[in-house]
């Protein structure tokens, strides 16, 4: 149970893409970057420096971008991602991608780093979709992609909006919340934490995100992130990201596009 690839989600969009270049003098050029709104940067590189869009790409156009990856937890985990695309050779993560080919088209190898990177840690463990905005230029990928990782295709779907709650209800449901504990380690939820909650009918899995997290690690000790586990309450099987989705539904609020530093839950792990 959770949220699709083409599923709308609340909360804010982070994405990684990659442009490819239609002009006849320039055609085979990418370009990799990072985006909050898809659509409104694609016009930004197609319009210049002037409105917004990158030096390497201005004047260059037009550009189309073909693929995205979205799902990030945070700003900072996307722009982490960009640069590691846009300079495999000096990532640590990927020593073993090889540079590129002679003869080897710009895109190919582009797609050959994201497959790599797609596979290897961090990376490997983020609830991430690889959405094809240009169907025809879709080319399977060597590695594919991990299981959790959703194959989708065609423009993002749009920002959900979450219900808003009536105050009387919000505060009700602190009234009666004023003293739920968590499920695993049977501390008292504070106001301030959103705890995690299993989707499933009749279950009362109400766990801190560190607790939960943990109990999931047990089979994989080596690990910060989850991936899936088992429902200590109704021993259904649970997505991470589909958690985490749930988690921020009716919590997250309208920001800033330039305000890109968020704080991650991950940050509370000690490494």
């Amino acid at each position: 149970m959770g949220p699709t690839g083409g599923a709308a989600r609340p909360g804010r969009f982070f994405g990684v893409y990659l442009l490819y270049c239609l002009n006849p003098r320039h055609r085979g050029r990418v370009y990799v970057g990072f985006t909050v709104n898809p659509a409104r940067r694609v016009q930004q590189h197609n319009g210049g420096r002037k409105k917004g869009g990158a030096w390497r790409t201005s004047g260059r156009g037009p550009w189309e971008m073909v693929l995205i990856v979205h799902g990030f937890p945070s700003a900072v985990a996307a722009l982490r991602f960009e640069w590691a695309w846009q300079h495999p050779q000096a990532s640590r993560r990927l020593t073993h991608v090889g540079p590129r080919l002679r003869g080897e088209a710009a895109f190919a190898f582009h797609l050959r780093v994201l497959a790599h990177m797609l596979s290897a840690p961090p990376w490997a463990r983020l609830p991430l979709t690889l959405r094809w905005l240009r169907a025809d230029f879709r080319q399977d990928l060597c590695p594919p992609p991990p299981p959790h990782v959703p194959l989708a295709f065609g423009p993002p779907p749009p920002r959900a909006s979450a219900p808003r709650r009536r105050a009387a209800d919000t505060e009700s449901e602190l009234e009666h919340d004023a003293e739920t504990r968590c499920t695993l380690c049977a501390r008292v939820l504070q106001d301030e934490e959103d705890p995690l909650c299993c989707p499933h009918p009749g279950c009362s899995l109400r766990a801190h995100v560190i607790c939960l997290a943990e109990e999931f690690l047990q089979e994989e000790p080596g690990q910060l992130l989850p991936l899936e586990g088992q429902c200590p309450g109704c021993k259904n099987s649970l997505l991470w990201g589909d958690l985490i989705w749930l988690c921020r539904m009716g919590t997250e609020e309208e920001e800033e596009d330039s305000e890109l530093e968020e704080e991650h839950w991950t940050d509370m792990l000690e490494i």
